[in-house]
């Protein structure tokens, strides 16, 4: 019997370098692992209901022990390609859990995968990006501005800027219930001590020069640059549908000088996110033209307000000097 240990996905980039040198990924690995077999290879896990949780393999498997951490009942376990654990009660909505789970094959290999996910949360809140702020002056940072226009909770919610092509993923909400009609404050750098994310039902807790008294504030840790004038803004639920988006450019042009921003635009044309006038991959010519923000601080790129939701740019304007307004209604 061969025993492999796979802490989340550490596994993947070993394989890429060995197929430089061999014919296929199942000769690299028979080379590492010898004649027993090709080993089973884990593709990922995710919330399927509120009680369950799916982890995907290359090779049918059994589960031979299954951990949770914090601890969770296991009501039952179902083997295959896919390992179902259904837990004996539900978690709480959107929870972060560490998955200690191990496999073997029919051959004898086994597997011990280490690995995190949220669970399952299906009281996600129907929500709209309201404003961007792109610049920044310390103590001011960058910020996304976003309305819940309904109740529920964040849990999972997922903030993606495509600028950052090798981390998009910028932010994963924790659990929060929030009230209909809320502003969340998503700030994208932390300059200054006595910030806190507001979870809670106090939204006058957290210090910092931009934190709001009333809306709710949330701040990614570190310092990094992550939202520019060019970029593309999303939200996903678990299931990787986008909930809104916004996609701006600096400038006019027949296309993208970046592959990323393409690509952005195009996934998000073809989840009915954004749309150009002739119905394919929106350019830079169907952006919010950013342009007219240059280095101001108090200018952002707004939703107008009360109008109806087209998912193009005609949604959007960059406001006049001293227009920026986080936290409240938008301002012409």
């Amino acid at each position: 019997m061969k025993k492999h240990i796979l802490f989340a996905a550490g596994l993947f980039p070993v394989l890429a370098v060995l197929g430089l040198f061999s014919c296929s990924t199942e000769d690299a690995i028979e080379r590492v692992f010898g004649s027993g077999g090709q080993p089973p290879v884990f593709l990922g896990c995710k919330a399927v209901a509120q009680d369950e949780v799916a982890f995907r393999f290359s090779l049918p498997v059994k589960a031979v022990s299954v951990k949770f951490d914090p601890e969770m009942e296991v009501a039952g376990v179902e083997d295959g390609n896919v390992v179902t654990v259904t837990f004996g009660k539900n978690p709480g909505a959107g929870e972060r859990v560490m998955a200690d789970i191990l496999v073997e094959d029919e051959k004898g290999n086994t597997l011990n995968v280490l690995v995190p996910f949220r669970t399952r949360n299906d009281r996600l809140p129907p929500l709209m990006i309201t404003e961007l702020r792109t610049e920044y002056s310390k103590p001011k940072a960058e910020f996304i501005e976003f309305k819940t226009l309904e109740a529920g909770n964040l849990g999972a919610l997922r903030v993606f800027i495509a600028g950052n092509p090798k981390k998009p993923l910028v932010y994963e909400f924790s659990p929060v219930e929030t009230g209909s009609g809320e502003f969340i404050l998503l700030h994208l750098r932390t300059m200054e001590e006595g910030t806190a994310d507001e979870t809670g039902s106090d939204l006058d807790l957290s210090g910092g020069t931009d934190a709001v008294a009333g809306a709710r504030d949330f701040w990614v840790s570190g310092t990094d640059k992550l939202l520019r004038k060019t970029d593309a803004v999303y939200f996903m639920d678990q299931d990787d549908r986008i909930i809104d988006a916004v996609l701006t450019s600096e400038k006019t042009g027949s296309w993208w000088a970046k592959e990323y921003f393409a690509q952005a635009a195009e996934l998000l044309r073809s989840q009915g996110a954004w749309q150009s006038a002739d119905g394919k991959t929106p350019g830079p010519e169907a952006a919010v033209i950013t342009e007219a923000v240059k280095t101001a601080m108090t200018r952002s790129v707004s939703r107008r307000e009360g109008a109806p939701d087209t998912n193009t740019a005609a949604d959007w304007y960059v406001t006049s000097t001293g227009g920026i307004s986080p936290g409240k209604p938008n301002k012409p």
